[in-house]
Formats: C-alpha cells, sequence, structure tokens
C-alpha cells in the first residue's frame, strides 16, 4: 500500500469515528444539561412565608375590637344553649327548677331583673309540679307577672297555694307541644344569628378596614364560627 492510499484510509476511520461518537448517547448529557445559577446571597426563602388564610390581626384596636366582639358572640350563643336545654328537658318530659330558668322578675322601683331563685326557692314536687316560694309576700305578685310574661310553653298555668307560695302543674308533653317547644327553638336561633351579625356589622363600622384586608377576613371567619355553633345547637336538639 502506498503512502497516499494509507493517509486516505486513516483519515477515513477517524472520520467514521467521528460521526459515529457524535451520534451516541454519551454526549447527550452535555448537549442538553441545563446549568441553574445559585441562589445569590440576598435572596429570600419562602419557606418562612404565612398564608394569608393564618396571618393574625396585628393592629391594637382591632385585636381588642375583635376580642369584645367574640365576647358578645359568645354570650349570645351560650344563652341559646342554656335556652335550648331547657326545651329538651322540657321535650323530654322532666321537671326541673330549669325549666324557670329565664323567667326575670321586676320590679317598680328598680331597674333590676332578677333571677327566681335570686328572691325565691323553687322545687320539685309529685315529680310534676313546681313550686316556688318567695321570700317576701310582696314579690309573689311580681312573680306571677313574670310568669305570665315569659309565655312558657305548657308552664302557663299556676296556682297560688298561700301568700308566699305558687304551684305550676308541668303535664307530659303531647305532639302539639314538643312541636311549639321546637317551634320556639327554631325563633331563638334565628334570633340568636341575627343578633351574631348585628355584632359582626357593628364591629366593621366601628373598625372601618379596608376592604380584603386581614381584618375583615377574621371577623368574617369569627362570625361564620359562631353562626355554625348556634345551627348545631339547633341541630342537636332536633336528634
Amino acid at each position: 500500500m502506498s503512502f497516499r492510499h494509507a493517509a486516505l484510509r486513516s483519515s477515513s476511520i477517524i472520520r467514521q469515528q467521528y460521526y459515529s461518537n457524535a451520534h451516541s448517547t454519551s454526549i447527550y448529557p452535555l448537549i442538553f444539561t441545563r446549568a441553574y445559577a445559585k441562589a445569590g446571597k440576598g435572596a429570600k426563602s419562602t419557606a418562612s412565608l404565612v398564608p394569608r388564610s393564618k396571618q393574625p390581626i396585628t393592629d391594637p384596636a382591632a385585636q381588642e375590637e375583635y376580642a369584645n366582639t367574640e365576647r358578645k358572640m359568645t354570650a349570645a350563643v351560650d344563652w341559646l344553649r342554656k335556652e335550648c336545654a331547657s326545651i329538651e328537658t322540657r321535650v323530654n318530659g322532666r321537671v326541673t327548677p330549669d325549666l324557670l330558668s329565664s323567667v326575670r322578675v321586676k320590679f317598680p322601683k328598680d331597674d333590676h331583673a332578677f333571677k327566681l331563685e335570686e328572691i325565691s326557692t323553687v322545687g320539685v314536687r309529685n315529680a310534676s309540679e313546681l313550686v316556688i316560694t318567695v321570700f317576701e309576700e310582696e314579690s309573689l305578685k311580681h312573680v306571677e307577672r313574670a310568669l305570665y310574661d315569659a309565655k312558657l310553653p305548657g308552664l302557663s298555668s299556676f296556682q297560688k297555694q298561700d301568700n308566699r307560695t305558687l304551684k305550676i302543674p308541668v303535664p307530659k308533653p303531647t305532639v302539639e307541644a314538643r312541636q311549639t317547644l321546637y317551634a320556639t327553638a327554631e325563633r331563638q336561633a334565628e334570633d340568636t344569628r341575627v343578633q351574631i351579625r348585628r355584632h359582626h356589622q357593628a364591629s366593621l363600622k366601628k373598625g372601618k378596614y379596608e376592604k380584603h384586608s386581614i381584618e375583615l377576613e377574621e371577623f368574617q371567619k369569627l362570625t361564620n364560627r359562631f353562626v355554625n355553633n348556634v345551627d348545631t345547637i339547633l341541630k342537636g336538639l332536633k336528634k
């Protein structure tokens, strides 16, 4: 073989190896590998960011208003819970002094309304009667008036035993009586919802919070929570 032929053969072999290597998978990582720049010293991590829904109210005035509103809503729901407990007692036919827990007695020269236990004793007789004994004789007529104004379903009839004692027969609840009690509970629940929403509106009016602010979101969540509590109490009564 001549020197010229040997040189041509060597050149051909080199070209074949080059094109063969160019199509091999071993060089693809060099072509498709993407370099990512490292975060600079001033870059901030998103790991510490708090979602908007979990951000707390930071303004002191808004925090105070939130706490006041929560207390008012809590009082409203606690009142409903107590009323529904009394209604449940009547629906089940149990006779306890708690049946009269909502009665408030007013006196002409006193702006304060008294609970029955503050001016009398309330007991149960024969498992079917409530007996009220006032501490002072002059209080009896005011207790009678309070019982009449309370309009407690199934407890509107009472009898005067002496100058200090009233007897209230508690009949077994009929189907109609139960329906009346449930209707009373529904009305009281709606009144409580209205009261909660009024507290909500009053707090927003007082705070004058910006649209889409954390304060608006938190007050709305507070209102929703207490309205849901009302629904839960009413649902539990009807089970």
